[in-house]
């Protein structure tokens, strides 16, 4: 302890950061130099789980006593998850106003409360010149003030968080965060938005969650910039979607089941990669820089969106036939209608398939034979069967082994 103790403050605040800010506040009881040091850490994480109520009070009053004692100049980040919390919004109000005051750079909280008790942010926050990184989520209520500016803010991800009873409040956070460049937003369940609207030069990663019971009228997507690009709306009320093209966009995550789908897919034809759960889109668009492909195969016609996106795919290298999480497939795949003319891609690019979700059907094995038969190119096949019963899944693999193969040096692996 000698040796430790005789290094300076500055490196042994270096040291604290290592090890959870529980224990770094717990050296206080070693001495005299120790008691206080702990006071300039410039990261503050509480996200470790207090799960008893005495736990949970214990640190309100450790926060109420000792954060505004706090000694560092800069708190570069502030973390809290008071999940089934009892403390009172305005202790946490406080903690966040104090963290503010510090040129705060990142804060993330993850709030529940019972009786709800939403309304746990400062209007200083709104205002945080300072502020680079903004994590919400859960009962947290966004009552934006009308005077509102976060000049520094680069991600910002929302999770299930309140808003008042108007659309305006998320509008105002949004088209008041100039140097946006990551935003995630995953809407309530049984809440209302409106209008989304989300319109940024800079953006540069944009995901959205519309839930099934969520409330909303549509979606406007103006992003340029995009390079990264995910929506998920299982949404059961008819909404538009209105997406302007995104010419940088690298990769994109799609999975929906309304009928905008031919908006979302004119706008995401320049990806490289690209995963999607949906009904096939009309004729007309061309993927001519989509490299790795991961299609989910639990819909009824995902077979028919294969043979779509096969055909507008000239360089598609990787395939991925796979079932989403929590997704549930219709049923067995019987028919496949192949196409009349082999892709292009298939004859001249394909390297690799990989189908997680196998069950040997007339269908799927009919898929399987074709590219067999037809991918010049392909160096690795994976089958990953869910057939359980053993002599059925040795009948299935020495059927595939025995499927002629364009190209000499493919691999068949059975996992």
């Amino acid at each position: 302890m000698d040796i430790i103790s005789g290094l300076s403050d500055e490196l042994l605040i270096k040291i604290l950061l290592y090890v959870p800010t529980k224990v770094a506040v717990s050296t206080s009881i070693l001495s005299k130099r120790w008691e206080y040091l702990w006071m300039w850490l410039p990261k503050l994480d509480y996200r470790s789980r207090y799960n008893s109520r005495s736990e949970r009070k214990l640190l309100g009053c450790f926060l109420d006593k000792n954060l505004p004692l706090h000694r560092a100049h800069v708190i570069e980040s502030f973390r809290l998850d008071l999940r089934n919390s009892n403390l009172r919004p305005e202790s946490i109000k406080m903690w966040v106003v104090i963290a503010v005051s510090h040129c705060l750079r990142e804060l993330e909280i993850i709030y529940d409360s019972y009786p709800v008790k939403p309304n746990i942010l400062p209007s200083n926050l709104y205002t945080c010149k300072s502020l680079v990184i903004l994590k919400l989520e859960g009962d947290i209520l966004l009552d934006v003030p009308r005077v509102a500016f976060l000049p520094s803010l680069k991600t910002m991800h929302l999770r299930s968080v309140r808003f008042p009873d108007d659309e305006e409040s998320l509008q105002r956070l949004l088209s008041n965060c100039p140097v946006l460049e990551d935003l995630l937003v995953d809407l309530r369940e049984n809440d209302s938005t409106g209008k989304l609207t989300v319109v940024f030069p800079s953006l540069l990663s944009l995901s959205l969650f519309i839930p099934d019971t969520h409330d909303i009228d549509g979606i406007v997507i103006e992003t340029p910039s995009l390079k990264y690009f995910k929506l998920k709306d299982h949404n059961q009320k008819i909404h538009y979607c209105l997406v302007e093209n995104m010419p940088n966009l690298i990769e994109a995550d799609v999975d929906v089941e309304l009928p905008y789908i031919n908006s979302v897919v004119g706008s995401i034809t320049s990806v490289k990669r690209l995963s999607i759960c949906s009904e096939a889109y009309d004729q007309g668009f061309v993927f001519n820089q989509l490299e790795h492909l991961e299609i989910c195969m639990c819909k009824e016609h995902s077979s028919d969106l294969l043979v779509r996106l096969l055909r507008d795919s000239s360089n598609l290298q990787t395939l991925d036939l796979v079932e989403m999480e929590y997704h549930e497939e219709f049923g067995d795949l019987e028919y496949w209608n192949q196409p009349s003319t082999v892709p292009e891609c298939v004859l001249s690019t394909l390297q690799t398939l990989d189908w997680s979700v196998y069950k040997g059907t007339p269908g799927e094995r009919d898929i399987v034979v074709y590219i067999l038969k037809n991918a010049v190119h392909l160096r690795t096949m994976t089958i990953c069967s869910r057939e359980m019963d053993v002599q059925r899944q040795l009948e299935m693999i020495k059927e595939l082994e025995l499927s002629s193969r364009a190209s000499t040096t493919c691999q068949l692996v059975f996992d």
